[in-house]
């Protein structure tokens, strides 16, 4: 599916420029689709030395969490969710923990933990791979919680509003909210149906009503607190946990009389070799999306939606936020530049800024994360794992639209 769809980029982008150059007098589009997939290239290799240090901070850490017994008990709280939605991974492996860290992380809005510590878990799930360049079972279904993950605290997004003049950047919170865990459990039952798992049971009904609950809590509480105190709480609470977490991983280690500092650097260098070899994976997924986005593509099926909506007599208000969309599943960067540029052009608080705020937040870069997580362990057969994660960013953005409607106070 990920070969399709890498080769169909470059084929539809070179298409839609002919028509471009032919018929639109553009003659300087493949100028500027050369320079950009040039720049691209670039930019995947300066992404992957970026996230290098990251890398090496967040898994030495994590490898102290792991030598320290930490990610083990937090392990156990969702061992018999994973004993039903993954019961191809020993109840005694690592990767459970360490994918409890990555959903923590991911849930908390902490993205450069996150992403480390998810890297990690695919390496620990390729461990119980026997198909080695065939994606498992168990990694596409953390591939694809992963691309959706429920974020509870979208703090950059509230800062974006902030900055861009918003007088109220926190009204997105509990849209997003919403939208992201319909994203989340749209990806989930998909997998799930596609791997025929027994998910109707009373095991997975505990964790997701806690799940509810927890979403339904924070809704709860946000909305009755003050927008400047949403966004001075948001802000606060995300930064302090960075620290929390660091705090607790050295203070255990320190219990188990580790040697902190050594076990730190062990961890590290795992994270660098990660590094290396996802590089390959970044410059062949960014340059295809490069080619797409100045090709003109999404800009022509943005134009169709318009007409087609108009056509069948529904409101279009949300349309100048679909660029958002579009974005979104291919580069985190080009979503957040076209939710910048929604801002700029019709204003922090108008209607389309704020649905493509609640897009923004609502689903994750599902082509990056696939490119960077099936890369890190060398996975070329993604069977299901991308139909999955698109059908999940397809719920998650519908969902945007709808609930930015409902929450919209303009």
């Amino acid at each position: 599916m990920l070969n399709i769809l890498w080769t169909a980029f470059f084929i539809v982008s070179f298409l839609a420029a002919v028509v471009q150059w032919a018929f639109m007098g553009n003659t300087a589009i493949f100028s500027e689709m050369a320079n950009q997939l040039f720049s691209a290239a670039t930019n995947a290799f300066q992404l992957s030395l970026n996230l290098t240090g990251m890398l090496c901070l967040w898994l030495g850490l994590l490898k102290i969490a792991e030598k320290s017994g930490l990610t083990e008990f937090l392990a156990k709280a969702l061992r018999p969710l994973f004993n039903v939605i993954m019961p191809e991974v020993p109840a005694s492996s690592p990767a459970i923990g360490s994918i409890v860290m990555n959903m923590a992380a991911n849930i908390l809005g902490l993205d450069n933990a996150a992403t480390p510590m998810g890297l990690k878990a695919m390496e620990q799930l390729q461990a119980h791979n026997s198909h080695k360049d065939e994606a498992s079972n168990a990694e596409i279904m953390f591939i694809v919680i992963n691309a959706s993950a429920i974020t509870v605290l979208p703090i950059s997004i509230l800062m974006y509003r902030h900055l861009q003049g918003s007088t109220n950047p926190s009204a997105v919170f509990v849209p997003i909210l919403l939208a992201t865990s319909c994203s989340t459990l749209a990806g989930f039952l998909a997998v799930a149906f596609v791997q025929k798992l027994r998910i109707f049971n009373r095991t997975v009904l505990i964790y997701l009503l806690g799940l509810i609950a927890l979403v339904g809590g924070l809704c709860a509480l946000f909305r009755h607190l003050s927008p400047q105190a949403r966004l001075n709480y948001s802000e606060t609470f995300g930064n302090a946990l960075i620290l929390l977490f660091i705090f607790l991983f050295l203070l255990v280690g320190c219990v188990k009389k580790l040697n902190l500092y050594e076990t730190f650097i062990e961890g590290a260098k795992e994270g660098f070799q990660i590094a290396v070899q996802i590089i390959p994976y970044l410059v062949a997924m960014l340059t295809a999306i490069a080619v797409l986005r100045y090709s003109g593509v999404l800009d022509g099926i943005v134009w169709f939606f318009g007409k087609l909506f108009a056509w069948l007599g529904a409101d279009t208000d949300f349309i100048p936020a679909l660029p958002t969309a579009l974005m979104k599943p291919l580069s985190g960067n080009g979503a957040r530049a076209m939710m910048l540029e929604t801002m700029q052009n019709y204003g922090a608080d108008s209607f389309p800024a704020f649905v493509s705020s609640v897009m923004q937040g609502s689903t994750e870069t599902t082509l990056y994360v696939i490119a960077l997580y099936f890369g890190a362990v060398k996975i070329a057969k993604t069977r299901h794992a991308v139909p999955c994660a698109l059908f999940a960013d397809f719920v998650g953005i519908t969902a945007a639209i709808i609930f930015s409607y409902m929450f919209y106070e303009g």
